[in-house]
């Protein structure tokens, strides 16, 4: 079967930070098929995480928002119909569906391919649309292994762990430019994300304040703030309560200046969000902040020293923790100053 895999389909349409942790599954399979086209069902906002990656031959856009006005608006249903022509047209080999939901394994089985591998636990309908399910082992509780798994289920060999996330250099050019405007050395700063997407997931913004002096006080170096539009707010917050100089960035950069962003900085103090994984597939110096949320399985790959958690050996596989004490509020900013300074002194 392996012979015959010419053309290959990637569903993970989002989020940021889940779409970097699929990228070693994505390596592993130009590793072991190099001839083959891998093309990535993606949503257009987060497209440019894998834009110009050397594994990815094609972007297929999931305009999730308009397609979801199918069953009432005629542009919507004549864009499913095309969308759907099109990945029937391509003839796919084998569909991977990293995201198992139902509105993903929908375009994996309508995309007619005879081999269509997902998740065998799934918190939505979605196993009789597969054709194969992968269970995840007790071995590959980090979401990076157990994609890995599922590529090695449809014939793939386990090849060492890559990201292949290079940060594009026009980019770099036009971020050196835009921090330097704004006094901030090239090299010389530490980015530092207190955004999240729920409350669960954000760190106290009075302790990145205080690790903002400590870090300032220490090294010296520029402290970066980094988010969504939506977050531009928290940044300003961290600047009043800081007595450092901040410069916020939150929704002052595109994609691809992000990834510049982060792999230009001395380390990155981060909540569990889109760009703390993007810092951990660059290997930069960097604590990642958990409360809740399993660091086991989405945590920094193969550097478990980075993780800020509440007792993260206790968690087992589970993807969340329903234990009080593992609030995020109570990981302390001495642990986090630690944590850095192991890594950058």
């Amino acid at each position: 079967m392996t012979e015959q895999i010419k053309k290959i389909l990637i569903i993970k349409p989002s989020a940021m930070g889940d779409i970097v942790l699929a990228l070693p599954a994505v390596c592993c399979l130009k590793k072991n098929f190099p001839d083959a086209q891998i093309h990535w069902f993606v949503r257009p906002e987060f497209a440019p995480v894998i834009e110009g990656h050397k594994c990815v031959d094609r972007i297929v856009p999931f305009r999730r928002k308009k397609l979801g006005k199918w069953w009432y608006q005629p542009s919507a249903f004549g864009e499913l119909v095309r969308l759907v022509k099109c990945i029937r047209n391509e003839k796919y080999d084998i569909v991977f569906d990293f995201q198992g939901r139902f509105r993903s394994v929908i375009f994996a089985w309508l995309s007619g391919c005879k081999k269509r591998f997902g998740p065998a636990k799934t918190q939505e309908f979605t196993k009789p649309f597969y054709t194969d399910t992968v269970a995840q082992s007790a071995q590959s509780v980090h979401l990076v292994d157990y994609f890995i798994d599922m590529v090695c289920a449809a014939g793939a060999k386990r090849t060492d762990v890559q990201f292949g996330l290079i940060p594009a250099a026009r980019a770099m050019e036009e971020l050196k430019k835009k921090i330097g405007a704004m006094g901030v050395v090239w090299n010389n700063y530490a980015v530092f994300v207190p955004g999240a997407t729920v409350d669960a997931k954000r760190w106290p913004i009075e302790n990145f304040a205080i690790l903002a002096d400590k870090i300032y006080q220490k090294y010296g170096c520029n402290i970066v703030i980094c988010g969504s539009e939506s977050e531009k707010p928290i940044g300003e917050k961290l600047k009043e309560l800081a007595d450092v100089p901040i410069a916020n960035l939150a929704g002052g950069t595109y994609i691809p200046q992000l990834i510049a962003l982060l792999a230009g900085a001395k380390f990155v103090v981060s909540n569990d969000t889109g760009p703390a994984h993007i810092s951990s597939a660059l290997g930069v110096p960097m604590a990642l902040i958990f409360g809740y949320t399993n660091p086991n399985r989405v945590g920094v790959y193969g550097r478990k020293q980075c993780n800020a958690a509440i007792e993260p050996d206790k968690r087992g596989g589970d993807v969340e923790s329903k234990n009080p004490a593992h609030d995020i509020k109570n990981v302390s900013v001495e642990k986090v100053f630690e944590i850095i300074s192991k890594q950058v002194e």
